[in-house]
């Protein structure tokens, strides 16, 4: 049985994650990595967009951190390969984001299907 709706996002993001730390171990030393349903506080976002994730640097006694939003990007996906590629894309963008790592050398392979 294939796994459906969150089952299927929490293992998108898994392997991204995965992918990630195999190919670039550093950007995720410190970053807590995680998804929600929706984004809280929409009042809070300065923009007519929905928003697909957000960082937030880290803090004294806090890590770093990075949420998906899983709704958000599961509407913009059109199959799940898009959506693999979607949720690997906002994570690249939002470790890019906290660290300063470029995205060619957090993910130096670029938008292929090998997920290995």
């Amino acid at each position: 049985q294939r796994p459906r709706g969150a089952e299927f996002f929490a293992e998108c993001l898994r392997l991204s994650v995965a992918r990630t730390a195999k190919a670039c171990p550093r950007a995720v030393v410190g970053i807590d990595i995680g998804f929600e349903e929706v984004p809280g506080n929409l009042a809070a976002w300065q923009t007519d967009r929905v928003p697909l994730a957000a960082a937030v640097p880290a803090q004294p006694g806090r890590n770093g951190q990075v949420v998906l939003f899983r709704r958000p990007l599961e509407h913009r996906a059109h199959s799940r390969a898009d959506l693999r590629r979607l949720v690997h894309r906002a994570l690249l963008e939002q470790l890019s984001a906290l660290t300063g790592i470029g995205i060619d050398e957090l993910d130096p392979a670029g938008d292929t299907d090998d997920w290995d």
